[in-house]
């Protein structure tokens, strides 16, 4: 804000102030927040079926992607322990605050997972796929989410209300 406190400082300019930071709020501090609020849900809320498992920790993270040179950031990572003591990543999930979540996401999660299996021997085909979104889900993905155990959709309702 310090950079639009003369601005806003002046009598009448507040619309337009918040017109030129409104972007900037969203991506800097609604999306941000809206993430760490998956991790809490995810660590103190989800049922143990939502995830397919008890966890016992809730990360985020950057998996690399050298043969794209690239990175894939993962808002919400699920951790159990095995009975022999090794973990388990039970979920992983990307939170949306401002988009309507349609295939696209989805695609680009079940990349991530293909990605982290290859990669990582603590996950599996198992490992679920949680989407969060303020803005809610397009029909054909609530559709397919139906049939499929391993997404799931977390609406604000289902984040406030329920697991």
């Amino acid at each position: 804000m310090r950079p639009e406190w003369t601005d806003l400082e002046r009598p009448g300019s507040a619309a337009q102030v918040w017109k030129r930071s409104q972007a900037t709020f969203c991506s800097q501090v609604l999306g941000p927040h809206f993430e760490h609020l998956a991790r809490l849900w995810t660590r103190w809320h989800a049922d143990v079926s939502t995830l397919g498992g008890r966890r016992t920790r809730v990360v985020s993270g950057v998996l690399p992607d050298p043969a794209n040179r690239t990175s894939h950031e993962i808002d919400v990572v699920a951790f159990s322990r095995m009975d022999d003591g090794r973990e388990k990543i039970l979920a992983i999930g990307e939170a949306e605050s401002g988009d309507v979540i349609g295939r696209a996401h989805l695609d680009r999660l079940e990349r991530t997972r293909a990605l982290l299996m290859a990669r990582d021997e603590r996950a599996t085909p198992e490992t679920r796929l949680l989407l969060f979104s303020v803005a809610g889900f397009m029909p054909h993905l609530e559709e397919m989410a139906r049939a499929r155990e391993d997404v799931q959709l977390v609406d604000l309702e289902r984040l406030y209300g329920g697991s």
